[in-house]
């Protein structure tokens, strides 16, 4: 995978593939399911002098639906986003 640094107070995230739903038999295509809201820390930034780093590579973290900017590197899909779009830490 491509080195990614993120700058400030963002951090890099994978999400959690969504799991696959049946409705009667019927499966769900990719493109109706809902947007994962949780995933894993991969790179963060060094923060602000305003606000410290709290997050740390491999968090597990949950975030809002609409947070950080899809982008995709070497065919796989990843979420960069500011360090206060994260809700919470799991575990």
């Amino acid at each position: 995978m491509t080195q990614i640094k993120p700058l400030a107070d963002r951090v890099l995230v994978r999400p959690v593939a969504a799991e696959e739903k049946t409705v009667g038999g019927i499966i769900i295509p990719d493109t109706a399911k809902e947007k994962p809201l949780r995933g894993e820390v991969l790179a963060v930034g060094n923060g602000t002098k305003d606000e410290q780093m709290v997050l740390k590579q491999g968090d597990q973290v949950l975030y809002g639906k609409y947070a950080g900017t899809e982008i995709e590197i070497d065919g796989e899909k990843l979420i960069i986003m500011r360090q206060n779009d994260v809700l919470a830490t799991i575990g």
